[in-house]
């Protein structure tokens, strides 16, 4: 991991951490193992590294037990009790724990993706300019995480937060106004989502 930088004052982390890793045989993955740590401690890690001052982890899978397991002092945990409806119930929860912060922008990033570390997450920071900013890394080209969002579509991404589909809908419809940083040379973009993908897992 690259040391950390100076922490963003104006944007925050936000960690949507609440899967139940249903194709998982039931496991949360924020408590799938990584270098002998819970896989949610290693991505607060990352946003850390990248420059995130504020960090907001949406739990909801296990939450208590992740509270206990998982080192995440200084971080701000929102517990979403709608985590099973999918991505869209969390990012509408982290938002809304933003509200009143002072935040002018979110970097969402996903537990299940170590393959995406600092270097990647701090390109997609340093492309924020205001609460007007939509920003998404890239990967060849194809839009991934992370995706920091101004305050100024807050509104309309939670709104449109529906399922698993997250910021999808809102992003597709205004792609014209974002902002596409290329991360493919220094980051994979891979899920963790089935037994077959916990190889990528140290």
């Amino acid at each position: 991991m690259t040391e950390n930088r100076e922490p963003h004052g104006e944007v925050a982390g936000l960690l949507l951490a609440a899967g139940g890793g249903r194709r998982l045989g039931g496991r949360p993955k924020a408590l799938l193992t990584h270098r002998g740590r819970p896989l949610v401690e290693h991505a607060v890690g990352v946003l850390r590294a990248a420059g995130c001052g504020r960090i907001h982890v949406v739990l909801g899978a296990a939450a208590d037990e992740v509270r206990a397991r998982a080192e995440l002092d200084g971080c701000v945990l929102v517990d979403n009790p709608e985590w099973a409806e999918g991505m869209g119930s969390s990012l509408r929860a982290g938002l809304a724990s933003l509200a009143g912060t002072g935040t002018r922008a979110a970097l969402a990033a996903l537990v299940d993706q170590p393959g995406i570390g600092p270097t990647a997450v701090a390109r997609v920071l340093d492309a924020y300019r205001d609460e007007r900013s939509l920003v998404s890394a890239a990967y060849d080209g194809v839009r991934g995480h992370p995706v920091l969002f101004g305050a100024a579509h807050w509104a309309g991404i939670a709104e449109a937060a529906t399922g698993d589909r997250g910021a999808r809908t809102y992003l597709q419809a205004h792609r014209a106004r974002l902002r596409l940083v290329e991360c493919g040379d220094v980051a994979e973009p891979y899920d963790i989502d089935t037994e077959a993908d916990l190889s990528h897992l140290e």
